[in-house]
């Protein structure tokens, strides 16, 4: 029997934040699936690898490096996919940033900064995209947004935040764009193992922090493996599908929030009473790496995350 061919087979794919995590193994896998891509991150370094790694694999890839919350970044990027391989067709809007700790240890700049990242940046990016998924007759928008986009989680509001936006304007988008051949899926993953508690920030008492999202991003039974997420979602973009939630816990935790959003926000309560308080003196924006030495956490607790960041290029817990 004969394969069916892939929808994205000699599509043109950008992958905002792809130089590592879930944003390289999206765009990974857009090129297994016969897509041209072009990878976007600001890690100039870590991008230069990622190219490398995907050119191995015999990807037709090309990278720029870019700062997405700069406001020219959508015309250069644009013009890079442009210039190296002809109009946009899917545009996945990954990049973001993780921000932890209670509100009493965060300032408005940090939730100016995950608003930026992960919304008005997306925002730009796919306004200045349109035209070109427009005249393509079946363009694609994947935006990653959150199971923290449906669901307040506690210690991480400027992330929460930016991803109920993101997911608003995704899922509003899709409306809008109805009967013009453009789709538009809106992702909600929990928590997956892509190292992201040594690439996160941490505030208030960083050790503290550090121990329990660390413990939660690295356990098999609350985090997803990263490469199945990344297949998930390139396989729900292809159907057309307007919504993913990812992960068991994510589900659950969706479901329980349409059916009970009351006793949803009194169970989310009490998680943040048991979570960190900020201390006397709370730290402000720590890095993983620093927190994770504060913490005490051994670090068998947190191998099968290590061990992803590693596979996936998230910095390492060593710094």
């Amino acid at each position: 029997m004969t394969a069916r061919p892939h929808r994205f087979a000699n599509r043109t794919a950008l992958v905002t934040g792809s130089s590592r995590g879930l944003g390289l193994l999206v765009a990974r896998e857009l090129a297994r699936h016969g897509s041209r891509v072009m990878l976007c991150a600001r890690d100039e370094p870590a991008l230069a690898r990622a190219e490398r790694r995907l050119r191995a694999d015999g990807a037709d890839v090309s990278s720029v490096s870019c700062d997405i919350t700069d406001p020219a970044a959508p015309g250069r990027l644009l013009g890079a996919v442009h210039e190296r391989f002809g109009p946009l067709d899917i545009l996945v809007n990954s990049a973001g940033i993780i921000q932890v700790g209670p509100l009493e240890a965060l300032r408005e700049e940090d939730f100016r900064q995950a608003m930026e990242t992960m919304y008005f940046a997306p925002l730009r990016l796919t306004l200045a995209a349109l035209p070109d998924l427009r005249a393509g007759g079946a363009g694609t928008v994947v935006a990653v947004s959150s199971v923290g986009g449906r669901i307040p989680a506690p210690h991480l509001l400027p992330y929460v935040a930016a991803k109920f936006a993101a997911a608003g304007f995704s899922q509003g988008l899709r409306a809008e764009l109805a009967g013009t051949g453009v789709s538009v899926t809106t992702v909600l993953p929990g928590l997956m193992r892509t190292g992201s508690h040594t690439a996160a920030r941490f505030h208030g008492r960083p050790g503290a922090e550090y121990r329990w999202f660390a413990a939660a991003a690295s356990m098999p039974l609350l985090s997803m493996d990263a490469e199945r997420a990344a297949r998930a979602i390139v396989r729900a973009a292809e159907r057309r599908r307007p919504e993913l939630v990812l992960t068991p816990a994510a589900k659950v935790g969706v479901r329980l929030q349409g059916l009970a959003p009351a006793t949803t926000a009194r169970l989310l309560g009490l998680v943040a009473r048991a979570l960190p308080a900020a201390g006397d003196r709370p730290s402000h924006d720590v890095r993983g790496a620093e927190a994770a030495a504060q913490s005490g956490l051994p670090a068998w607790v947190t191998a099968l995350g290590d061990r992803a960041g590693a596979r996936f290029a998230e910095p390492r817990r060593n710094g």
